[in-house]
């Protein structure tokens, strides 16, 4: 008999007191983790299938369920951890390369997390947002430097196309595949209602979202999905996808299983066919080829369209970004590398990229160095996860930010890491019918709405506790941060002092 190694990460406690034998568990269950026994009228389970997606304690009508972590461990050792050797023993049995979901979930500094906001008291007086206006509107492209007045002493508006957003919060790139249809129309819907924008991601635009034209980026990645001259046309910006957070130097894949009815018309990929996204673009090796991917992209949209380029936040972004901003580019977006995903390496998820607030701080100084800040709008991405995040996000130089996980979050989503399946259990990464019908966009995208209304209450709050009436004031605005715990290389690096200084 062959041996297994494993012992199962969680366990299903079911009190059978209060289990009146209903199986919702069972049927709720896409991992088959729950099974009715007739010979003996019970429920049992397989605790070696569940992923902890709280789907069926959720679910369960008298509350008879919990999962726990197992209290089963390996020897402990310093150097060899029980997750590492577990790592082994799956490559061995396979000889495959591991597949994680949704972002780094290693103990690394979170530096929001180090950064206080700072806050006014006499000399400069808070304001109240309730009673006076606080101006949250974004505006996203390339800005002229200074102010040009004509001979009539009229303002001269040469203003490249822009962005406007009524708040600094986008929903960043998740491709149709990767996630069900009724997640991308929750988001088209939600950023409709509250005058944002969210990604397609690279997996092209379903027919029936085209009407959401005016509150959507599409998105260009280097296996083309989806891209024609009409997608090209329905939307508000076209984003160019050189990299991501969570796999930095990694192309895209989409299992042929994900790759089925709308999601195989949509990417113009064949059934069953796996979609393969290479790591480089094949017309792109220098800032010049970048130039002319960018110029080749508002010709065919008529120069209406402000162009983003997405990048991973690595060692050497700023030079990066530098380049970025002199290539025709209005828009440049920096991903951190504990952004989520629906599926990654494991090794190049948990070692590959850097923080985006040290990313973020590194590439505004740079820009402003170099006298080009004006020449593009920046958007950090990258574990964006509450209204005082996107705040220190901006006071660090981003003109806005986009969130993915957190969205996600706010849809029904539990972070049990296992998109790569296609057995998400509330209907979010998923292309199973009787999955993803779990997932209803009239109750989703009210919910991202509540939300998203939520942090722009707060963001007004903290901008109005700091004395600052406007998100342009605030950004850059590095004055109003304070750093606890971190060294004096960080703090350099963020620009930023420390508390109490």
């Amino acid at each position: 008999m062959a041996v297994n190694y494993f012992y199962p990460d969680y366990e299903i406690i079911r009190d059978y007191n209060r289990c009146i034998n209903c199986r919702v568990c069972e049927r709720q269950c896409a991992n088959e983790a729950h099974r009715y026994l007739d010979d003996a009228d019970k429920m049992v389970c397989d605790d070696a299938r569940c992923v902890n997606c709280q789907r069926c304690v959720s679910v369960c009508p008298t509350r008879a369920l919990k999962i726990t972590e197992t209290s089963n461990t390996f020897r402990k050792n310093a150097n060899w951890s029980e997750k590492t050797i577990k790592e082994i023993y799956r490559q061995a049995e396979s000889g495959g390369v591991l597949l994680s979901s949704m972002g780094n979930p290693e103990n690394y500094p979170v530096y929001f997390d180090k950064i206080l906001i700072n806050a006014s008291q006499v000399t400069n007086p808070s304001i109240d947002p309730l009673r006076e206006p606080m101006e949250t509107r974004v505006f996203l492209g390339a800005k002229p430097d200074r102010i040009q007045r004509g001979k009539d002493g009229r303002l001269v508006s040469n203003m490249p196309p822009h962005i406007t957003l009524s708040m600094p919060v986008m929903f960043s790139a998740m491709s149709y595949g990767s996630v069900s249809y009724n997640t991308h129309e929750s988001l088209a819907r939600a950023a409709a209602e509250l005058g944002i924008m969210y990604n397609t991601g690279e997996g092209g635009l379903h027919e029936n979202l085209y009407k959401y034209g005016k509150n959507t980026i599409v998105q260009v990645a280097s296996g083309r999905f989806g891209v024609h001259k009409t997608y090209l046309n329905s939307c508000a910006a076209v984003e160019i996808k050189i990299g991501q957070g969570a796999k930095p130097g990694i192309g895209g894949h989409l299992p042929g299983t994900k790759i089925v009815g709308d999601v195989s018309k949509t990417r113009m990929v064949p059934e069953g066919s796996d979609a393969i996204s290479p790591a480089p673009h094949h017309d792109i090796y220098s800032i010049e080829d970048l130039k002319q991917l960018v110029y080749s992209i508002k010709e065919a949209t008529a120069y209406t369209k402000p162009v983003i380029v997405k990048i991973a936040a690595v060692h050497n972004v700023s030079a990066i970004a530098s380049g970025i901003a002199r290539s025709g580019t209005d828009i440049i977006a920096i991903d951190g590398f504990r952004g989520g995903t629906g599926a990654a390496p494991t090794r190049i998820r948990d070692h590959v990229g850097i923080p985006i607030e040290l990313a973020l701080a590194s590439v505004d100084k740079r820009l402003r160095d170099e006298g080009i800040r004006n020449k593009v709008s920046l958007i950090a991405g990258g574990s964006i996860r509450s209204s005082a995040d996107v705040v220190k996000a901006i006071a660090l130089g981003a003109d806005c930010v986009y969130i993915g996980s957190a969205a996600l979050i706010a849809l029904g989503c539990h972070l049990c890491r296992s998109c790569h399946t296609g057995k998400c259990n509330w209907g979010i990464a998923t292309q199973r019918e009787d999955l993803a019908k779990r997932l209803n966009p009239d109750t989703g995208y009210k919910r991202l709405v509540n939300m998203l209304t939520a942090w722009q209450h707060e963001i007004k709050e903290m901008m109005g506790g700091m004395g600052i009436n406007s998100i342009e004031s605030l950004k850059g605005n590095r004055l109003m941060l304070r750093g606890v715990g971190l060294n004096e290389k960080e703090l350099e690096i963020l620009g930023i002092k420390h508390a109490a200084d």
